[in-house]
């Protein structure tokens, strides 16, 4: 039994596979073809953190692959009324067949993975967002190809998806360029790295964009954060994504963003809503990729 607590659980190899799977699944569905694989599998969703592109996406693939789904949350289960975690997975992982978790630290998805029958995969925390990071490199790859030796530049705050970022550069051979402001600067320690080889740092955004192929970003306050919201508008205030980066980057960059986005912020409308960006594309893809990781983690390879 495999879990997918971050992005190198997968190795180099099943991360491919998942990818060429993906865009088998995706096929089908532009196709209206049916794919069933997993009939009578049920899947189950625990919400500590809302969202909406994470349920739709998942709740939605599990569906077109023919499975179910039990959607929870804190307010409406025992895990908001302090029953230990251990005895929520032992519970929840008999009556299902795999389950997504949206929470706040780490630790609490590591700890009911262990308890767990059944494969758990991470749906955000706040170290890692891996399911998003696989959709934005498929996305890469449909667009551009292999992501391999490409350059991604990461501009605002070193948060989950930054340390996911880092963590698929050095599994899958490509360099991340981080710009973050002074006090909100990525930890490697945090991703696990052994080494800075996959990764440079810029004191300077649009330095860390020049001819990149992939430029990227997240909302300057992210969930659990708005405390400091107020100080991390003066703070990130150079750190907007802009025409000027964008054309510093390569001539067929691609922009990305995991949305929801606040246009003024962190991304001007004029990139997000430009030709560069493909964050529709990126949006949907959340679902077929996930499809895929879901399936390989119940089936393993299939044919």
């Amino acid at each position: 039994m495999k879990h997918y607590l971050q992005f190198n659980d997968l190795s180099a190899d099943e991360c491919n596979y998942v990818f060429a799977r993906a865009a088998l699944i995706k096929k089908k569905f532009k196709s209206y073809e049916k794919h069933h694989t997993l009939a009578d599998r049920t899947l189950a969703m625990i919400f500590e953190k809302a969202s909406t592109r994470t349920r739709v996406s998942f709740e939605a693939g599990m569906y077109q692959l023919g499975g179910s789904v039990v959607h929870l949350t804190t307010g409406d289960s025992q895990l908001g009324r302090a029953e230990p975690i251990e005895d929520s997975a032992k519970v929840i992982s008999r009556m299902t067949d795999l389950v997504m978790i949206r929470t706040f630290e780490q630790t609490k998805i590591e700890r009911f993975a262990a308890h767990s029958r059944v494969p758990v995969i991470n749906g955000l925390t706040n170290e890692f967002h891996p399911c998003q990071i696989l959709a934005d490199i498929f996305t890469y790859i449909e667009q551009r190809g292999s992501i391999a030796g490409k350059t991604v530049a990461w501009v605002g705050d070193g948060n989950n998806m930054a340390n996911t970022w880092l963590q698929a550069a050095d599994l899958l051979g490509f360099t991340v360029h981080v710009s973050t402001p002074s006090g909100y600067e990525i930890d490697q320690s945090i991703a696990g790295l052994r080494s800075a080889d996959s990764y440079r740092v810029f004191d300077d955004p649009l330095s860390a964009c020049a001819g990149a192929d992939l430029v990227t970003t997240d909302v300057w306050t992210s969930m659990g954060y708005e405390a400091e919201n107020e100080a991390r508008m003066k703070a990130f205030a150079s750190w907007r994504v802009s025409n000027t980066m964008m054309a510093a980057a390569a001539s067929d960059a691609l922009f990305m963003h995991c949305l929801p986005a606040h246009r003024g912020e962190e991304v001007d409308a004029d990139v997000i809503d430009g030709p560069q960006s493909v964050v529709w594309d990126e949006a949907e893809n959340r679902m077929h990729v996930q499809k895929a990781l879901m399936e390989y983690l119940l089936l393993g390879r299939l044919d």
